[in-house]
């Protein structure tokens, strides 16, 4: 298995001694409640008047700002300590923020993870290992009878869709700017399908960018709905255009741009699905394809980051699309993908690495 530097120096020693290492084991027993207990301290706004304090606070005086009783304050308080997000002082029992506490409350990252986890995930990784077991979603019950998230996401709960897509668009926005420059400052594309394009964010940052680029986006019928409701009176929708396609289906055909097609853009998009499906879908992306065309797969490969945070916010993140998105997807390993472009008869010609928060744009042409 290859990893980066960072992620090899984690992953191939044992690091912590006996005590750390049952401390380590207890905080996975008792996670649960530590992940209710930090998000309850953001969401009553503890965490930021005991920063915004500038000598900490007392229990009594987060009592008092907060309407919380004394029993619930000291509650989340001991909690926190043991948790390790707060630090107290035994003079004068002021509490003040630890350094991972500062991180709950700063980091963006941090904070969209801890919405989409309550709001998406919580309770359907109850069912996870029957999901996995049956290689199905079984989580997703929870929210509608429907075999991928995607089918309901115009369905799903408003709290629960704006998580969603907090999520997805956080990690997916940092990336833009530099894959804009890829796509249209190196390779001059004027033509570019869309798959997967969801709300047509992409789409209308390509038109943005470019004014002669026409993006098609491949998508649900009921997404294309979302995305035509989204892009309706924005700058250069005119040159978007939508085609209801299901990706699942052996049977779907990319359609054939007349005068040949310079790009075919999968932005997150992969990583929703199998990799015997990603093997059909490329198959039939590259019957689209000319020798002219490349097609760009945006991934964060949890291999390839530089900092192990990512690397563990990826692999967890295969345990939601285990539980909720379709129960046999996952955040790849490069080796996984490039199987995938190999089997498909895909070559790759160039990867990016790094952009935003970690994604890499992976470039394939034809054989």
């Amino acid at each position: 298995m290859k990893l980066s530097p960072s992620l090899e120096q984690r992953y191939t020693q044992e690091r912590l001694s006996a005590l750390e290492a049952q401390r380590a084991a207890e905080a996975i027993a008792w996670g649960p409640v530590v992940f209710q207990v930090s998000r309850i301290m953001l969401k009553r706004g503890i965490f930021e008047m005991i920063r915004n304090a500038a000598d900490g606070l007392t229990q009594a005086e987060i009592c008092e700002r907060t309407g919380l009783s004394d029993y619930a304050v000291k509650c989340l308080l001991e909690a926190s300590l043991s948790i390790g997000t707060l630090l107290v002082d035994t003079e004068t029992e002021r509490f003040t923020l630890s350094k991972t506490g500062w991180f709950l409350l700063n980091d963006p990252a941090t904070r969209v993870n801890i919405d989409f986890n309550h709001d998406v995930n919580y309770q359907g990784w109850y069912r996870l290992e029957e999901s996995l077991v049956n290689g199905k979603p079984e989580g997703l019950k929870l929210f509608g009878e429907w075999s991928t998230i995607y089918e309901g996401l115009s369905s799903l709960p408003p709290q629960v869709q704006k998580s969603w897509f907090g999520f997805d668009h956080f990690y997916s926005d940092s990336s833009f700017p530099e894959a804009l420059s890829i796509l249209f400052d190196e390779h001059h594309v004027k033509s570019l399908y869309d798959v997967g394009g969801n709300t047509g964010k992409w789409a209308l940052l390509c038109v943005s960018h470019d004014a002669d680029v026409e993006v098609t986006v491949l998508d649900l019928p009921q997404q294309i709905r979302l995305m035509e409701k989204n892009i309706s009176g924005r700058q250069g929708a005119e040159r978007i255009n939508g085609v209801g396609i299901n990706l699942l289906d052996p049977s779907a055909t990319f359609p054939v741009r007349q005068g040949g097609l310079d790009a075919i853009w999968m932005s997150q998009f992969l990583d929703c699905f199998s990799m015997d499906d990603i093997v059909s879908i490329l198959r039939r992306a590259k019957r689209a394809m000319t020798s002219q065309t490349r097609l760009y797969i945006m991934e964060t490969l949890w291999d390839r980051q530089r900092f192990e945070t990512a690397a563990f916010c990826l692999t967890m993140t295969s345990m939601y699309f285990a539980a909720l998105a379709n129960g046999k997807s996952k955040m790849y390993h490069t080796s996984d993908l490039e199987w995938c472009i190999e089997r498909s008869g895909l070559l790759i010609e160039k990867i990016y690495d790094h952009l935003g928060q970690g994604h890499s744009v992976v470039v394939c042409k034809l054989e």
